[in-house]
């Protein structure tokens, strides 16, 4: 199926390597004229749902950020992959993949580098660009960065961003404001991500430069919960770790009620969007029957999660992530909030004040001044942070601290140090997050793939894509019979009326019409609209479906509302 996917896809103008002319570039694709549009109806489909319809705002950020926050995230030290390359071509591979894909093993991602080096030499495995056998080969952690210098000169590194989340995160201390700094809120991007793979492959699959569509819901973890009750009948197929490490582990088939009930599912938050995204996978035409939701075994989850779920997708016998569902707890914003100058926390009313103990110190600075210099401020701030860890440092006569790297012995008497009973109506907290992170052009392979179909008509075979109308690059394609006679004009005043209604129309009138049906069964235009001698006398057309190849006659006046009432699913064209 692949092969022949792709092909259809680079002759109708769905997607294609970049840069052809020159030779292509490995991992970056062009959106023809059909996959620019079918992209853009899935994003506009994702945003109704996960933006709209939950009441989350949406934001745009550059796709270019300084390095420091990279450094803050995490992204510098634990974003890789496991490079090994070729000691005679110089190629460069996937290790892990190149395990997975002459091996039974599954999840090569999750072993340490020696486990995965020690089974390139078990199973003999060799460069698939030269057949040099690679045991012995080192296995090295790659970063995926691709990294930039921002201004002239190299003072200021910068990298292109391997996930909008960055982008939402390092905002949050002014979208907590538009937010009345109220919790729960979820704010959503839809942009362009950067990731140097180290073999790009399987067309849009793996790649360069990505759309990403992502939702960061910032939550109280002790206070808010989710509105589970709208999903909990959603019925669902899992594929939890536990079985996954089973010798005999199956698939679960369950609601997501009962998933939460049973505790498959650790988070509610989590297990809410995965009934969200089941309900949106299936509206948009992905294959219930080759769609699961697998969890993260412990060693493959991205370092900021603390649980992960991905949607998964069968495309030709392999099941590749189309979304990650994370439970990434404050670890985003705690990182940030110490590494910035920012407050990336937000406060906490408490429902009535409380009276609590809190552990001050107010340093004597004539002491600590001239004993240790430059050092004594931080050696004040020092001893404030540990006096709110830890009182019972100061119970003796000497208190210990650090600064700077150096420890520091000062004596109690001098510190200040002191407990007193306040009255607080509140405290400050660092909310938790939880990310559905969803793979646009994954997600449009997989609605390609699962609607791609043959069958036969009039004894001919014909290839069509069974898009739903909601997502397909074109509603509606319109015809004269024969341009001629006036067929012609009326034909494209159809059209041009279909068009100032909002829709997406094709006017042909090129070749028999049978051949014109078949060019918009192939990619994917759900109905047809076809101007006839009949039509001339009473104002009517026929109006056909692409997948039964059913016709009706419709009046002219009635053709913008009903289409569009087909696109939307407000009636069924059986009903007609």
């Amino acid at each position: 199926m692949t092969g022949e996917l792709v092909e259809l896809a680079k002759r109708r103008g769905f997607f294609f390597q970049s840069s052809e002319a020159y030779g292509g570039v490995s991992g970056f694709y062009v959106y023809g004229p059909q996959g620019a549009a079918l992209k853009r109806n899935i994003e506009d489909s994702w945003r109704d749902r996960f933006q709209v319809q939950e009441g989350h705002r949406e934001i745009e950020a550059p796709t270019v950020m300084p390095e420091p926050v990279f450094e803050a995230s995490g992204h510098l030290d634990t974003f890789d992959d496991m490079l090994v390359e070729c000691p005679e071509c110089g190629e460069s591979h996937r290790a892990d993949h190149l395990i997975e894909d002459n091996t039974d093993i599954e999840d090569a991602e999750a072993m340490p580098l020696s486990e995965v080096g020690d089974l390139i030499a078990e199973y003999d495995l060799h460069c698939p660009s030269c057949e040099t056998p690679l045991a012995g080969e080192p296995v090295e952690d790659f970063n995926l960065m691709f990294e930039t210098d921002i201004g002239p000169g190299s003072g200021h590194p910068g990298y292109l961003r391997p996930e909008t989340a960055q982008g939402i995160f390092v905002e949050f201390p002014r979208l907590k404001e538009y937010a009345r700094n109220q919790l729960p809120f979820g704010i959503t991007q839809i942009g362009t991500a950067y990731r140097n793979e180290i073999s790009p492959r399987k067309s849009i699959i793996r790649v360069r430069e990505f759309t990403q569509a992502e939702l960061e819901h910032f939550i109280d973890p002790e206070t808010d919960e989710p509105p589970l009750h709208r999903v909990e009948d959603v019925e669902v197929t899992l594929y939890s770790a536990v079985e996954q490490n089973d010798d005999d582990g199956d698939y679960l088939r369950t609601t997501i009620g009962e998933a939460v009930e049973e505790g498959i599912i650790a988070s509610d938050w989590v297990a809410y969007y995965l009934g969200v995204g089941q309900e949106w996978y299936e509206r948009i035409g992905v294959d219930m029957d080759r769609f699961r939701f697998r969890q993260h075994l412990a060693g493959e989850r991205a370092h900021y999660a603390s649980d992960c779920w991905d949607a998964e997708a069968e495309i030709d016998g392999d099941w590749i992530e189309i979304t990650g569902y994370a439970y990434r707890s404050d670890y985003d914003l705690s990182k940030h909030d110490k590494y910035s100058d920012e407050d990336f926390t937000i406060f906490r009313q408490y429902d009535e004040p409380k009276v609590v103990e809190r552990a001050t110190v107010d340093p004597d600075m004539s002491y600590l001044g001239p004993e240790f210099g430059g050092a004594a401020a931080d050696i004040a701030e020092a001893l404030q942070t540990l006096a709110e860890r830890d009182r019972t440092a100061f119970d003796g006569d000497v208190v210990t601290v650090e600064a700077d790297g150096d420890t520091y012995a000062i004596p109690v008497e001098k510190t200040g140090f002191s407990v007193e009973e306040v009255k607080e109506s509140g405290e400050h907290i660092v909310p938790h997050v939880v990310e559905p992170s969803i793979g646009i052009g994954r997600v449009l392979y997989t609605v390609l793939d699962h609607a791609y179909d043959t069958d036969e008509i009039e004894g001919e075979t014909r290839t069509r894509l069974s898009l739903d109308p909601e997502i397909a690059p074109t509603t509606v394609g319109v015809f004269p019979l024969m341009d001629k006679d006036d067929m012609g004009e009326t034909a494209r005043d159809i059209a041009a009326e279909l068009r100032s209604h909002g829709l997406d129309v094709v006017y042909d009138d090129s070749g028999n019409i049978g051949r014109r049906y078949r060019r918009q069964d192939e990619v994917g235009t759900p109905f047809c609209v076809t101007v006839d001698y009949e039509g001339l006398e009473d104002d009517t057309v026929t109006l056909r479906e692409r997948d039964s190849t059913e016709q009706v006659r419709v009046a002219v006046d009635d053709l913008p509302n009903l289409i569009a009432d087909l696109r939307s699913g407000e009636r069924a064209f059986s009903e007609l």
